[in-house]
């Protein structure tokens, strides 16, 4: 079927759309919500049998939903409505929420309904988190068996006339902001997390006005309410009124005449502003029992080591790339057979931090600092010959931190994870030892075919390609648990010591026959160009993705996906889901 996707941005869930209708055979085509007639246009150049909006901040013009029909992902349970569905869920403290894909109509978020899932909100997630977890799950099975009704045709979707209505307006920050010598660190919690990435809380610290981004409870430092206690890995600990959370990122309020501003992390951000406090770095082996932040963390079960790491977006700077070598280095020296590396859930890694690098006082510098410190890492990963080494993929995988995950040995990628293995939408050749790691998995032909359509691939697909060893069917609180117990029992099997000896001997032929050093140095060649060249697209497209501004490329990258050969369905496109 001819599916077009609009949204008001390529987002992570529409991505994944896009992976998981091309992967069942469908004719997939993009647009981005960038006016009326932008969409108009679109509808009339694809000719689509159905519009699916995964993401969508705009009403869609009348006359393209009476002429075609369009299906709104919401994600809310049917009856909800409004804009801040899912931050007024998270700050009102709801344990079970939903998402509900509806036919667009005059009224947003009124449409009768194609299809509902509900599901269970974990304790302590912040909404980022949640909405590329728990909401994407729930939002792709209603899509799937909303697309299938549609195409078996004279399937009725339900009115929502009847059920109760709940609006929920826009949260303004007012609704939003902090009261911390009121307020408990619960609520104060809530609060951040409900605003974790965007839009952030407003709120007053040093002098300033800031948004703050991301909010993890402190079990034991204590103080004058909203005073900064601590930091830790670039975070501050603020006092509430009974107990302190950490905070990873600030933004400053952009004044009405000054430059754009951009999310960094909080000791970074605040520069000389930073009060005279301790430096409280937590240890790698955290106790379990502990309620405090520490985004690198290290634990063993059994014979299995597991390196885990969460960097707010995926991003990684160069401290936090030489920090995570440092806690590499470490887990090597422990005696296990098996190092895990990986999140327990949400992003494995997006490459380099292009925040810190845009706020850089030479961003080409930077940029130059940061790869070589990824490099550094990937090397490391790469160079492990004595035991295997497994890249836990919970979450989405892009560019840099695609190829730190084919670092490993095998790749185990939970069902919902998107990679995006290139590099080509920033304006780089990349580096990261792809031009080794890639085409060792795939192939040169397939490599190459992935670096220059830049599309993102869904777990089935990667492990059809060969960028995936498993997939793991598992919700995103069940991942972490079910590639421990794969681990431990990877651990054990009996011929480990066979396959870590012969790791080990085709390492040392790979290096004979070119050595590692040989591809970086050809790739930081490329990379060295590109950024210590003013004019270099790079930096036109790493400031339009910082500050969140369309590039010149956007409509023809829309173009570019929506001419994608169509691949043949590997999963059963039509099914029992007619019958539900």
């Amino acid at each position: 079927m001819r599916i077009l996707l609009i949204a008001s941005a390529f987002n992570s869930l529409t991505q994944r759309a896009h992976a998981e209708l091309r992967e069942r055979g469908h004719t997939v085509s993009l647009a981005l919500a960038d006016g009326d007639e932008v969409l108009r246009d679109a509808v009339a150049r694809h000719e689509p049998e159905l519009i699916v909006a995964p993401m969508l901040k705009t009403a869609i013009p009348r006359d393209v939903w009476s002429r075609c029909t369009c299906l709104v992902v919401h994600p809310g349970p049917p009856g909800d409505r409004g804009p801040s569905s899912l931050d007024r869920a998270l700050q009102e403290g709801e344990d079970h929420w939903g998402v509900t894909v509806l036919q667009a109509e005059e009224q947003m978020d009124a449409g009768p309904v194609w299809a509902t899932e509900g599901f269970a909100v974990p304790p302590g997630i912040g909404k980022s988190d949640l909405y590329r977890g728990e909401v994407a799950d729930a939002a792709m099975k209603a899509v799937l068996a909303a697309v299938e009704r549609f195409a078996c045709g004279g399937w009725a979707p339900r009115p929502q006339s009847g059920l109760p209505v709940r609006a929920r307006p826009y949260l303004s920050q007012g609704e939003r902001r902090i009261d911390w010598e009121g307020q408990g660190t619960e609520a104060v919690l809530r609060a951040l997390r409900a605003a974790d990435s965007q839009p952030g809380v407003r709120d007053e610290l040093l002098g300033a006005e800031w948004f703050l981004h991301g909010g993890h409870a402190e079990d034991r430092l204590r103080g004058v309410p909203g005073r900064v206690l601590a930091t830790r890995a670039g975070a501050i600990c603020r006092a509430t009124a009974d107990g302190a959370v950490w905070i990873p990122e600030l933004r400053r309020r952009r004044t009405a005449d000054g430059p754009p501003t951009v999310r960094l992390p909080a000791t970074l951000a605040l520069g000389d502003l930073l009060p005279d406090v301790p430096h409280l770095p937590a240890p790698l082996e955290l106790p379990t029992h502990r309620r405090t932040w520490s985004d690198i963390r290290y634990a063993e079960e059994g014979d299995v080591g597991f390196v885990r790491f969460r960097f707010p977006g995926g991003a990684m700077s160069a401290v936090q790339c030489r920090r995570l070598l440092a806690a590499w280095r470490y887990a090597r020296s422990r005696p296990t057979s098996v190092i895990v590396l990986g999140s327990e859930r949400d992003f494995f890694s997006n490459g380099i931090h292009l925040h810190v690098i845009e706020a850089a006082a030479d961003p080409a510098e930077e940029s130059w600092n940061t790869i070589n410190a990824m490099n550094d890492l990937v090397e490391a990963v790469l160079t492990t010959t004595d035991r295997l080494v497994v890249a836990a993929v919970a979450g989405n995988a892009a560019a840099g931190g695609a190829m730190l995950a084919l670092a490993a040995d095998e790749v185990w990628c939970r069902a919902g994870a998107v990679l995006n293995p290139h590099y080509r939408l920033m304006g780089l050749y990349g580096s990261e030892y792809w031009t080794y790691t890639l085409p060792r998995r795939v192939g040169a032909e397939a490599a190459a075919t992935l670096m220059e359509e830049a599309a993102p691939v869904g777990a089935a697909r990667a492990r059809e390609l060969g960028l995936a060893d498993r997939v793991l069917a598992a919700s995103p609180q069940e991942f972490a648990p079910a590639v421990t117990r794969a681990a431990v029992e990877l651990a054990d099997t009996g011929d480990l010591r066979v396959r870590i000896g012969a790791k080990k001997a085709a390492r040392e032929r790979d290096e004979s026959a070119k050595p590692l050093a040989a591809y970086r140095a050809q790739e930081l060649q490329h990379m060295h160009a590109t950024f210590f060249a003013p004019d270099a697209p790079y930096h036109a497209l790493r400031s339009a993705f910082v500050h969140r501004r369309p590039s010149g490329s956007t409509v023809a990258r829309c173009e570019e996906l929506s001419r994608l050969p169509q691949r043949h369905a590997h999963i059963a496109a039509h099914g029992q889901v007619c019958q539900i």
